[in-house]
């Protein structure tokens, strides 16, 4: 009965504090629309959801969650320094090619989401058997150090959490 009324509670919760950031005030009104759209979204889309990933490791997200903003916040200052003081021709813009240990889409989906949130690099194709991510780089002297940075930072990170 309980997976029939929430059948993505986080997704739900997610839902109702995004709607009330959206109004940009809080108020019974918000609130309660929030919580009806909160309920009512999952519900309509859950048949689209059948084999939902479980995400048992919390601290393992958490920890995901504060390295992933902390490296948007680094990544800024260091595209923004790029940009500014390097010239054209002494970056050295690469195609990285990500072999992936990570399996399911919704592991994938969320490393590719955090390198496009990067900046200075933005994931462009997955292989058709979902082996490899390709990665374009603004700046990357040595492409294998970035392949390897993304495997062990994200990808050992978010195999922990989906497998």
């Amino acid at each position: 009965m309980f997976r029939k009324i929430l059948p993505h509670p986080w997704l739900t919760l997610l839902l109702v504090v995004v709607w009330q950031m959206m109004m940009n005030s809080i108020s019974l009104g918000n609130l309660v629309l929030g919580l009806i759209l909160g309920l009512a979204i999952p519900i309509i889309t859950a048949p689209y959801w059948p084999n939902r990933p479980r995400l048992a490791n919390l601290p393992m997200i958490i920890e995901y969650t504060l390295i992933v903003l902390w490296d948007i916040v680094v990544a800024n200052v260091v595209v923004a320094m790029t940009v500014m003081f390097k010239r054209n021709r002494d970056m050295k813009p690469a195609w990285v090619a990500i072999p992936l240990d990570i399996r399911t889409p919704e592991a994938i989906t969320v490393l590719a989401g955090t390198i496009t949130m990067t900046p200075g690099t933005v994931s462009s194709d997955v292989s058709a058997c979902g082996r490899s991510l390709l990665v374009h780089c603004l700046d990357a002297p040595d492409p294998n150090a970035v392949r390897d940075e993304i495997k062990e930072r994200y990808e050992r990170r978010l195999k922990e959490i989906f497998e």
